[in-house]
């Protein structure tokens, strides 16, 4: 009996895992419209010494020579994020951080340089390894630090407390999903207080966020370039629609 036991609770496992790690991206929607034309930055604004285009690819770059005063961004000029289905692709050093900003606010007061945004942001890592990968929610330039953790379904409740309600890929799916030291593909899906990442075509994580004063229902699109260790990052195939 014991022995059966041990088999239908690892049957079970089993299947939960793999129902976990098959939560599939949404097609596109129809409204997509492409926001880069890879060819130069038009309707992007950043600094010029650290963002380039370079093989059909945006390029932001930092040396030892040509710093990053503090995190600074390439910021879209096209417009505010609302309810949005966002498809980009992105490969990154393994040297520092960067992210996929989106709902966010362009600084212009007392910044330590041009391109300074704050909002949700679409960590970029190039790890496989939990918890310091790629995909998770971070409040850049707020209070709330890693609101939603690759892998988890959250929601940040009226009363502004983080509650942890399930998984939505496990550990060993996701380091089967991210190619380091490669392209990877980005799906992030925002409507009204609700938010979902996908990497690879595979859901990543689940936050719905009621937060009464942090939460964020629109603003700016940006990329980052990290302050701190020398460190380079691309990105193509970037375009945005609407969901209504």
């Amino acid at each position: 009996m014991k022995s059966l036991l041990t088999l239908l609770s690892c049957f079970t496992l089993a299947n939960v895992t793999q129902g976990l790690d098959s939560m599939k991206a949404p097609v596109e929607p129809g409204n997509m419209k492409t926001i880069f034309n890879g060819k130069d930055l038009t309707g992007w604004d950043g600094d010029s010494r650290l963002w380039s285009v370079e093989q059909g690819v945006i390029r932001g770059e930092t040396t030892k020579d040509k710093k990053a005063n503090g995190n600074t961004f390439l910021i879209w000029q096209g417009g505010r994020t609302k309810d949005f289905d966002l498809r980009i692709s992105f490969k990154v050093s393994t040297q520092n951080n960067s992210g996929i900003q989106y709902r966010s606010k362009h600084i212009t007061e007392k910044a330590r340089n041009k391109w300074v945004v704050r909002g949700y942001q679409h960590e970029i890592r190039n790890s496989n390894k939990m918890p310091n990968v790629p995909g998770f929610i971070y409040a850049e330039g707020g209070k709330r630090g890693r609101m939603c953790l690759a892998g988890q379904k959250v929601l940040w409740n009226s009363e502004g407390n983080k509650e942890v309600l399930g998984t939505v890929i496990s550990d060993k799916g996701f380091a089967k999903l991210f190619t380091v030291d490669a392209w990877n593909d980005v799906v992030i899906r925002a409507k009204g207080n609700h938010i979902q990442h996908f990497m690879n075509g595979r859901l990543i994580l689940d936050c719905t966020d009621k937060h009464p004063e942090r939460s964020l229902l629109d603003g700016v699109l940006a990329l980052q370039l990290h302050a701190g260790a020398p460190m380079w990052c691309e990105f193509k195939n970037i375009r945005i629609g609407n969901l209504n």
